[in-house]
């Protein structure tokens, strides 16, 4: 007992204090603020680049500092490129307008009509469509490029406007996305009142299931805009006139002249790709309100 007693007094017990969680807290908000700030800026870097390079003349382009401005260019520049080639910059724009925005739109309309479909009816061969479904949209884009143009080479679609509108009408995850929304905000029981109160299934799917799912559409519309718009492999196979072209590939056709004949056009490349990021930019703060909605309802429930 003696010898214990000595022991306990020469070697004390060790307090270990544990940290305050508030601390902890508070370290791992620092922790998570700093990772925010740096991926936003690794996010805005390349905008801001691609603004001060806007503003620039041709040899302050080459020859200033690419992260600060040099002069300040971007009307006369803004100017060029509305005027280069007899304005052919706003022929793209609109090319661009019309393939994203009615291919988008329908597509969605589409992909609605489809996911409702599956998730609220059952058929004989269900389960294999869905699974169809599932399966293509795991195939890449690229790989159905050469299909597409062949048979579009057969009908007598290539270089026109409908050789991008119809791939755009038709999207394997939209049609999966819209399914898993139906499943999640459409109810069978308000179909079954519907029903029994007289209303048919086009009436229904109108007047009730699209209205339920306007935040649903909303991103399925703003995901095909803006894979639509940024599209390029597609357009460079089946459009062949400038006159077709999309703004993309217009203004990657612009950045090989340089090599082709000479003709230094990167001034108008960088310009206009600055204001081909405008367009999705505003479709995504028009369409916040949409999601918002959605996330409060889902509170709500």
């Amino acid at each position: 007992m003696a010898l214990t007693e000595e022991r306990q007094r020469t070697n004390p017990v060790r307090r270990i204090n544990k940290p305050d969680p508030a601390t902890r807290s508070r370290g791992g908000q620092r922790f998570l603020l700093v990772g925010l700030v740096l991926a936003s800026a690794y996010s805005l870097f390349p905008v801001w680049w691609l603004l001060v390079a806007a503003t620039k003349d041709r040899t302050a382009l080459y020859q200033s500092n690419g992260l600060w401005f040099s002069g300040w260019h971007l009307w006369s520049n803004l100017h060029q490129l509305f005027t280069y080639e007899d304005g052919i910059f706003l022929r793209w724009t609109a090319n661009s307008f019309l393939y994203a925005g009615v291919g988008s739109l329908g597509g969605t309309l589409i992909a609605l009509a489809t996911g409702y479909g599956l998730a609220r009816f059952r058929f004989p061969g269900h389960g294999l469509v869905f699974a169809c479904v599932v399966g293509s949209f795991l195939v890449p884009i690229a790989l159905l490029t050469l299909p597409l143009y062949l048979l579009f080479s057969k009908i007598g679609l290539v270089d026109t406007p409908w050789a991008m509108l119809i791939p755009c009408l038709i999207n394997p995850f939209s049609v999966y996305l819209a399914k898993v929304y139906t499943e999640a905000t459409v109810p069978y029981e308000l179909l079954e009142a519907a029903r029994l109160d007289g209303a048919g299934e086009v009436r229904i799917f109108f007047a009730i299931v699209l209205r339920m799912m306007t935040t649903g559409g909303a991103t399925v519309f703003l995901l095909a805009f803006v894979n639509t718009w940024n599209a390029f492999f597609l357009p460079l196979t089946v459009l062949r006139g400038e006159q077709n072209w999309t703004l993309n590939l217009g203004l990657y056709n612009w950045s090989g002249k340089r090599l082709e004949s000479g003709v230094d056009l990167t001034g108008l490349v960088l310009t206009g790709a600055l204001l081909s990021i405008v367009p999705m930019a505003i479709m995504m703060i028009a369409m916040r309100r949409y999601w918002r909605t959605g996330v409060t309802l889902g509170a709500l429930k």
